[in-house]
């Protein structure tokens, strides 16, 4: 694709990293077969292709309008069009920029801004989102259904092992899932003991900074990098094995951390440091041997259904199938599972129509199959999903505490 991004602006490095993307796409419309919103809504804008034409067309005139930022919005960052895409187009950075560039050239109106900065100063952060809850909890009655089904219940997670083994790897607890899947974690830190591996965490890391990043606001999220960075660096420097990530959307955002702060002189290398160490659960468990756990399955069904950020951002699709089916699981065909189930952060939120026909879509894929239970490796596809399933729901590691 030919650019013609005014000279003076190639100055600035995303500008000129986008115009690297965009040269790069070859316009052949393959990324629209698997985009979830263009699938729906069957509009150009709504595609992948079409918003990179949208993102070309601002940044070469300067200009842009509610409707160039209303298709960019739509875009769920599921980078389902990253792995059908022929040329390597990095779709998934280039909406980041183009959202950036498109909130300063077409203001929101004042009641989207403050929903937007109400929705960062309460959700990345563990004990807002607690209070939030609860008064969330007291007045549901009041509120809309589709809204109701997305509070969660109250949980208390399970016990954590006290393990002193040599292997130890840290874990991110992370903003939303210790309040609405607290079990993750335990379970994971229960089967890494039976492994031979500590699972630790530092009480100073907090939310990974992906909803920032994804709400335009580049900054905040790399303000909640270097805590991160800075709540861990001391257990890498005491020889930590892996940072270990149970939110697939978490591990994507960490992994990226190298390249969200390379130009930070303070925080560069150890963020490569820390983006090297990143593992999915899946990949820590798909090395290990898993004999002990072999026949917990014990032929029950199993509808998986594989997060965006895990197959498509992180490219370890079939990688907790294997598993799964290693440990004596039988696992239920679901049709279309590159297609995104909806929930996509603050998506649920922002664009709650799309997201709730695509979470139709997705439970009737799921269900097919007759499945007894529906797994999955990101918290907020989790949540999303247990809000309309008459199945239960649950991270794939608590499908390895069987009984």
């Amino acid at each position: 694709m030919q650019t013609s991004i005014p000279a003076q602006l190639l100055s600035h490095p995303d500008i000129a990293e986008a115009d690297a993307i965009l040269r790069s796409c070859v316009h052949c419309g393959f990324c629209n077969a698997t985009c979830p919103t263009y699938q729906l809504l069957g509009s150009e804008l709504d595609g992948p292709r079409g918003r990179i034409y949208l993102i070309k067309e601002m940044l070469e005139t300067g200009q842009a309008s509610d409707k160039t930022r209303l298709h960019l919005d739509r875009c769920l960052t599921c980078r389902a069009c990253e792995t059908t895409c022929p040329s390597g187009v990095r779709y998934g950075r280039l909406i980041d920029i183009g959202r950036e560039m498109a909130e300063v050239r077409a203001p929101r109106s004042l009641s989207a801004r403050l929903l937007r900065k109400a929705m960062l100063a309460v959700l990345p952060y563990t004990a807002r989102i607690s209070v939030a809850l609860a008064l969330a909890r007291v007045f549901r009655p009041l509120l809309p259904l589709h809204l109701q089904k997305k509070i969660p219940a109250r949980q208390t997670a399970s016990i954590t092992p006290a393990t002193l083994h040599s292997r130890r790897m840290l874990v991110l607890q992370g903003c939303i899932q210790p309040l609405s899947t607290p079990n993750t974690n335990a379970a994971a830190a229960r089967v890494l003991d039976r492994l031979g591996i500590s699972l630790i965490s530092a009480p100073g890391a907090g939310c990974c900074g992906a909803l920032n990043q994804h709400l335009a606001d580049p900054e905040g999220a790399r303000a909640m990098m270097r805590r991160n960075i800075d709540a861990w660096w001391p257990h890498v420097e005491n020889g930590a094995e892996a940072i270990v990530m149970t939110a697939s959307g978490c591990g994507l955002m960490v992994k990226d951390y190298v390249a969200a702060l390379k130009d930070d002189t303070k925080y560069a290398d150890k963020a490569a440091r820390i983006s090297e160490l990143t593992r999915d659960l899946s990949e820590i468990l798909n090395r290990e041997n898993l004999n002990t756990f072999a026949h917990i399955g014990r032929g029950m069904r199993v509808a998986y259904q594989s997060s965006c950020t895990l197959q498509h951002g992180q490219k370890l699709g079939g990688t907790v199938e294997a598993i799964l089916q290693r440990c004596g699981y039988e696992l239920s065909p679901v049709a279309d599972s590159h297609l995104c189930c909806g929930a996509a952060g603050t998506y649920t939120l922002l664009q709650a129509e799309l997201s709730r026909q695509l979470l139709k879509n997705k439970l009737a894929a799921l269900h097919e199959g007759k499945p007894e239970v529906i797994a999955s490796a990101n918290v907020g596809c989790q949540m999303h999903l247990a809000s309309a399933s008459d199945l239960p729901v649950k991270h794939w590691i608590e499908l390895l505490e069987q009984n």
